[in-house]
């Protein structure tokens, strides 16, 4: 068991190395890039590097995860995409609003819960929206990051409640962290709401 808590703190230890915060943005845009959720990998994120350096970490690696799904999408797959896409209909309904709209519309997706992010990514490969506008797009996601790299942070803080509470600095700073995680929700639920109502507008018959 000695051995085993070792060899683990020494992994942990190593993400806190600047190799090892490379290879967690590389291994992140790589996760972003096959087109999986970034909810579980965001909370790591948190975990090992708290909220504000896992915020950025997470970022970091979602920007360039994205950009190289989009570049992928447009140039390579686009016949796999548009079968992918096939099993969201609600992307023909914002592929039509896209000429008209374009960065506004992309902001409201990315705030929006509904669509998944990485599904986004390459749905706007295939689509005609500039790439300027999809870069700046995706600073949406920053509200949605905050929340689960806050919800890590806090986990991490949680599964050494006991050490915590032992410190009173620690113990301010883990009441500090969980009110920003529900200030956070509920901006991200007001956003949310928000980004549906006018979501809403384009689907609905004009």
């Amino acid at each position: 068991m000695n051995s085993f808590t070792s060899f683990l703190q020494d992994y942990l230890n190593f993400f806190d190395t600047s190799t090892g915060v490379f290879l967690f943005i590389l291994f992140y845009a790589l996760w972003i890039t096959c087109l999986l959720p970034g909810l579980w990998p965001s909370m790591l994120a948190g975990a090992l590097y708290g909220s504000f350096f896992g915020t950025i970490f997470v970022f970091m690696g979602a920007f360039i995860g994205a950009e190289l799904t989009f570049y992928l999408s447009r140039k390579y797959f686009r016949d796999w995409s548009q079968r992918r896409i096939a099993n969201f209909p609600r992307f023909q309904i914002i592929k039509k609003a896209l000429s008209k709209e374009g960065l506004k519309l992309i902001i409201l997706t990315r705030l929006s819960p509904v669509f998944p992010f990485s599904i986004l990514n390459l749905f706007y490969g295939l689509s005609e929206v500039t790439f300027l506008d999809y870069s700046i797009g995706i600073t949406a996601i920053l509200p949605g990051t905050i929340l689960y790299c806050g919800l890590g942070s806090l986990a991490g803080d949680i599964a050494n409640f006991d050490t915590v509470l032992s410190n009173k600095d620690d113990t301010t700073s883990l009441f500090f962290s969980l009110l920003g995680v529900v200030a956070t929700f509920a901006v991200i639920w007001i956003a949310s709401k928000a980004a549906q109502k006018a979501l809403q507008e384009f689907e609905s018959p004009r």
